[in-house]
């Protein structure tokens, strides 16, 4: 980021702001789907809406051809919206709306089934509607020795699984659309277990579905010194793509469509976030600066994220360790611990890795949201206009 980039954009949209990489979310999604496709041909992506709902990352899935994953009706309108054929859509989550749960499988979308209870919905619509065709999806859960009970979908060895199957098998008018497993461990040591235990799951069933979704959980790409806070290897895509090789082993070309549903290895560094150093003191020996900006905007805590100074004219100072903190009235708003450099009052701290779950998280505490520009293409296109007092309030009743 130059000196003069900031200081126009500063100019026209304020002392803080998001910066959008829709260039580089195009480059991840095409370099993540070749190397799945290289190990099983018949493969796409479902992009993950709650990730990072912005509307022109979910419109440049749809437009290259992926899929869009939603687990609530708001997702679900989202997607409709954009364009997305609801045949395209795959709606996971263990709470959704009956009223639209009708309305999506009417036309013609997926619902991935988490539970009995969702099950006898799904069954007092099919039977108000018996001379229309359904497409079931199902959420299974299996032990993939992470260390981690997962409370989402079917445990494959109870009975309710298979209660789900067998209403498959007698209903005429409802096929088996798509399994669907998800696991929140991003580790790739993990994949086979998920991949095979899907495969040997087909098996045991005697039902091939029209899809095979493995869900998310994968890395994206980052800094070297993001990566090196990990304490487990963060791979590159094509080592979780290797993984799936037991179905282009048991199923060749025949197979199943494969689906993977990636958030944050897709948006994870597609986005930026700069803030304003606002204030530097000292209180007891120990140096914070306070910054337009919050952790909940970058949605990172733990870990100190990558990071960029840029000088915008003050007079700087040499520091051997510095807290940049953010504007929220909470003593854990910490943005960056220990700094080591020059800084100023006025400077800008621009933070990267920060397009998973930053935006879509960020809660109207204290002041508004800031505004989303995308620059990657060599122009400033807005992409959210900065929240107002009358966003936020216009819902309460004075």
């Amino acid at each position: 980021m130059r000196k003069e980039t900031i200081e126009r954009l500063k100019k026209e949209y304020g002392d803080a702001f998001y910066l959008l990489n829709s260039k580089q979310f195009r480059s991840n999604y095409l370099e993540l789907k070749d190397a799945f496709s290289s190990v099983y041909p018949s493969f796409n992506i479902a992009y993950s809406y709650k990730t990072n709902y912005t509307p022109k990352l979910c419109r440049i899935v749809n437009e290259l051809g992926g899929y869009a994953e939603v687990v609530s009706e708001m997702e679900l309108e989202l997607a409709l919206r954009i364009g997305v054929k609801p045949e395209n859509i795959i709606w996971n989550g263990p709470v959704k709306n009956p009223r639209e749960v009708e309305r999506f499988l009417r036309l013609g979308g997926t619902v991935n089934v988490d539970n009995a209870d969702e099950l006898d919905l799904i069954k007092s619509i099919v039977e108000r509607y018996p001379k229309e065709k359904f497409g079931l999806g199902i959420r299974v859960n299996y032990d993939v020795d992470d260390g981690v009970v997962s409370r989402f979908g079917f445990d494959v060895l109870g009975d309710d699984f298979k209660e789900c199957c067998a209403y498959v098998r007698r209903t005429p008018n409802v096929e088996l659309a798509v399994l669907q497993c998800h696991f929140a461990k991003r580790n790739a040591e993990y994949w086979p277990a998920r991949a095979k235990g899907m495969v040997d799951l087909i098996d045991r069933i005697g039902v091939i579905p029209k899809k095979v979704d493995l869900g998310g959980g994968i890395f994206g790409k980052m800094a070297d010194e993001l990566k090196a806070q990990f304490s487990v290897n963060v791979p590159e895509y094509q080592a979780y793509a290797d993984t799936v090789k037991v179905f282009a082993d048991r199923f060749g070309n025949q197979g199943p469509e494969l689906i993977i549903e990636p958030g944050s290895a897709l948006v994870g560094d597609c986005m930026q976030f700069v803030g304003t150093v606002k204030s530097i003191k000292s209180v007891r020996g120990k140096w914070f600066a306070s910054v337009l900006g919050s952790q909940q905007n970058v949605s990172m805590s733990g870990v100190n994220p990558p990071i960029g100074i840029v000088h915008m004219g003050g007079k700087t100072k040499e520091y051997k360790t510095i807290d940049l903190v953010g504007f929220t009235c909470i003593e854990g708003d910490v943005l960056y611990r220990g700094y080591r450099g020059e800084l100023a009052i006025g400077d800008a701290v621009v933070i990267s890795n920060c397009g998973s779950y930053s935006i879509v998280m960020k809660p109207p505490f204290i002041l508004p949201n800031f505004p989303v520009l995308d620059i990657s293409e060599g122009k400033t296109e807005l992409i959210k206009r900065g929240e107002t007092y009358d966003d936020l309030f216009h819902t309460f009743v004075y």
